[in-house]
């Protein structure tokens, strides 16, 4: 999704600057109140700008959603993506996890975002979940019946086991504030993430070496 500003021929340095601002104050604002709770007039407060410059770039919040959707996507796939079938199998899972929490780490409001689609039925991003992303899940999971074929790793069900990699590393993103007041004040901060990447490369490699 363009925002509408890119359909000039030409678009300035201040029409760049402009759209980041208003699509990082969209992604602050829909990932607190998700899309049905937000309103134009919450993301223009945000950015500073008055509501009718907003739509000058975006003509409704839909618009705006659906970028920030489709940019999310495209980062969503790539840690998939960098699965390597040349690479040793439990030593590419375990950089899986770890680009995984990295992403929870460093997006926690993309993270959110996306959570809220999911839960509201997936409305904007059904076509793209059941296209790209069911796409690369097949691939990989290929992949990974190769491998156990192989004698590489235990026999497992590959897509469960993307399915519970996604639940237990984007669940330190979606579920942070609880995760924090229930740790040590001192395991708060960075630690948490290493912790977690130790503690599942551990469950990973003892459930899935031969």
């Amino acid at each position: 999704m363009k925002p509408r500003a890119a359909s000039t021929q030409r678009r300035t340095r201040i029409q760049k600057e402009n759209e980041q601002i208003i699509l990082e104050s969209a992604l602050e604002v829909f990932s607190t109140n998700g899309f049905r709770g937000s309103t134009v007039d919450q993301i223009a407060k945000a950015a500073g700008m008055s509501k009718p410059n907003l739509l000058y770039y975006f003509r409704r919040k839909e618009d705006m959603h659906q970028a920030l959707l489709d940019r999310l996507l495209t980062n969503w796939l790539a840690p998939l993506e960098e699965m390597d079938a040349d690479g040793e199998p439990i030593e590419e899972i375990c950089k899986y996890i770890r680009r995984k929490l990295q992403m929870a780490q460093e997006y926690p409001r993309e993270s959110r975002l996306f959570a809220n689609e999911i839960l509201q039925g997936a409305p904007h991003i059904k076509q793209q979940l059941e296209g790209a992303l069911r796409n690369l899940v097949d691939e990989k999971s290929g992949l990974i019946e190769n491998w156990i074929s192989r004698g590489k790793i235990a026999k497992c069900n590959p897509r469960h086991l993307i399915f519970s990699i996604w639940a237990t590393t984007q669940h330190y993103a979606d579920f942070d504030v609880q995760i924090c007041a229930i740790l040590a004040e001192e395991e708060r901060i960075e630690m948490r993430f290493e912790d977690a990447a130790k503690m599942l490369e551990q469950l990973y490699v003892d459930g899935l070496k031969i």
